[in-house]
């Protein structure tokens, strides 16, 4: 046969086999599993000691402690990477079920054990097969099974068993509804325009690849720099224009901002070749472009938030590259811009695996939306597969759905190129920290950004950690404000003011400081309760200029006039 027709039915086969492995390469995980065994095989007195003495030994203990005739020498809040936060609920400190709850801690030291430290592993190696025990041994836990369980037993005698039978009708409608392809129940009762993204605008740009919404003024004047928000195309928009009391957008316009957002589309198999240069050309410079027309060309305050940071970063670097002065400042919400440490999504792209993603992708011509949730919620396998699981399945309850909730059931998908091109250059190879990335044939350096810079890491973010995020104080020299704020990826970033029990950290650094490790950053930023997006808008306000009137929606006469009221088209495409 044909090479090409070879390479087709190989990538053909990938892509079914990805279908039942749900992207998941074996190969990556038999080589990661073979090289542990080997390693382990080869310390045969440590292999004997773990998986023969220290097993008898702790089940033992565990057992004593359970019926209370041994004290326990564990630390009473367990390790939250090995601990199971449901087993916290008192009802777990009675018999037999105190004895459930040692051994499942007992078990999951005893795994760590196992599979971390053992001499001549790769590191990598260590770490996936690590986070995958640690994965099967969540799924074993007392908390998932209905006899084991004192939450649910206690609800199904007092219930008659009723909490079972309603849990499976919850099983039966969430399977049709997955079969039938539409979101979870309670996602319709959150439709943008209608109970989310309510902030008044106008479409004034619609090309192949994003709708550009500008948002009405909400007071007489404005500051004269409008804002520029570059949301993430592996999410819709509207994170950052929730409810009523939870939106960004809303916030800044009602201190007096005007404010424009990047709405993307939600791309199919037509898209294929779209890539990362399409969304830097397509979509933040010919926003960028829009903006400054419509303002009068003013100098522009740009916002990115986790990927939309990410490419707004690799944009600012190209324009100061080409002296381009139209940028303002630049706010990088949860956004990577070296990829050393990415946390446990590098688990997901060492070679093998992104030859795998990469062969699914290109014979579906995208990355599917359920797809890429598949990863982020093994992440937080407890959060998102077996605490849902219990409380819908066994206890028969369903729990509020609430705004955040349907945005995060409302994905989107990948085109193929782009996807591709973001795995391997930046988050394999890493190629803008290492001045490497190429934009228009030339490659581009974060160390050319001048604006001042302020950016916002999440304490508990498993998407972009905070240290990841951090790492651009090491890439850049200009003015950067650092703020490290309590919740994850999402949570985080929506602490509207009022929000309850929300803090965060600050600290500013001149452009010819020395640079702060993030230990001593955590010691030595101010500590301030509340909500941190105050303290974004007055950084805004203080290098913005004097106060005016504010500008038209949109700008006929310049190719840019309003094309219909926000949300837009865009974000309603599924």
């Amino acid at each position: 046969m044909d090479d090409n027709v070879d390479a087709r039915v190989d990538r053909t086969l990938h892509a079914q086999l990805a279908e039942l492995t749900k992207g998941i390469s074996p190969a990556a995980l038999m080589q990661a599993w073979s090289d542990w065994a080997i390693h382990v095989a080869a310390q045969p007195a440590r292999s004997a000691q773990l998986l023969m003495v220290r097993p008898l030994m702790q089940a033992t203990e565990a057992a004593l402690q359970g019926f209370g005739s041994l004290p326990s020498h564990r630390p009473e809040t367990p390790d939250p990477n090995e601990d199971d936060p449901r087993l916290a609920n008192p009802l777990w400190d009675a018999w037999p079920y105190s004895v459930y709850r040692q051994a499942f801690r007992a078990g999951s030291q005893w795994l760590r054990e196992l599979t971390e430290g053992v001499p001549g592993v790769e590191r990598h190696h260590e770490q996936v097969v690590s986070f995958s025990a640690r994965q099967l041994h969540a799924m074993c836990s007392p908390a998932n099974s209905p006899v084991t369980n004192p939450l649910v037993l206690q609800k199904t005698l007092a219930s008659g068993g009723m909490n079972l039978l309603q849990g499976g009708r919850n099983w039966m409608e969430d399977l049709q509804r997955s079969r039938d392809h539409l979101p979870p129940k309670g996602a319709e009762a959150f439709v943008p325009g209608r109970e989310v993204a309510l902030t008044p605008g106008k479409v004034v740009l619609r090309n192949r690849l994003i709708e550009l919404i500008q948002y009405a003024p909400a007071t007489a004047t404005v500051h004269p720099e409008p804002v520029l928000m570059v949301s993430a195309w592996i999410m819709k928009y509207y994170i950052l224009d929730l409810s009523r009391r939870n939106s960004l957008i809303r916030y800044l316009v009602d201190q007096g901002h005007t404010v424009f957002v990047i709405s993307w589309k939600n791309p199919d198999a037509q898209d294929r070749d779209l890539g990362m240069d399409d969304y830097l050309a397509q979509g933040l410079m010919a926003s960028i472009d829009a903006v400054s027309a419509i303002t009068g060309d003013q100098r522009v305050h740009a916002l990115g938030y986790c990927l939309g940071g990410t490419l707004l970063a690799i944009g600012a670097a190209a324009m100061a590259r080409d002296h381009d002065d139209r940028l303002a400042t630049v706010t990088l919400l949860a956004a990577q811009t070296d990829f050393t440490e990415p946390g446990e999504l590098s688990l997901f792209m060492d070679e093998s695996q992104l030859c795998f993603i990469e062969d699914m992708m290109a014979r579906q011509g995208f990355l599917k939306a359920e797809q890429m949730a598949g990863a982020f919620n093994i992440l937080r396998a407890v959060d998102r597969i077996w605490s849902p699981m219990v409380q819908n399945y066994l206890l028969g309850e369903r729990a509020p759905f609430t705004d955040l909730m349907a945005w995060n059931a409302d994905g989107t998908r990948m085109p193929y190129r782009m996807h591709a091109n973001y795995l391997r250059s930046l988050f394999h190879d890493n190629e803008l920290a290492r001045g490497r990335y190429r934009v228009n044939g030339h490659p581009v350096s974060l160390r050319d950004i001048e604006v001042p810079i302020f950016a916002v890491g999440t304490w508990t973010d498993n998407v972009a950690p905070w240290r990841s995020v951090y790492k651009l104080n090491l890439l850049c020299d200009t003015e950067i404000c650092f703020v490290l704020t309590d919740g994850g990826h999402n949570g985080g970033i929506l602490s509207e003011p009022g929000h309850a029990h929300r803090h965060y950290r600050i600290l500013q650094r001149t452009g010819d400081a020395a640079y702060v490790p993030p230990d001593t950053y955590v010691a030595r930023a101010e500590r301030v309760d509340g909500s941190w997006w105050p303290a974004l808008q007055h950084w805004l306000a203080d290098h913005s200029g004097p106060r005016r009137k504010a500008p038209r929606m949109g700008h006929p006469q310049r190719g840019y006039p309003p094309i219909c009221d926000a949300p837009g088209t865009y974000v309603l495409a599924r």
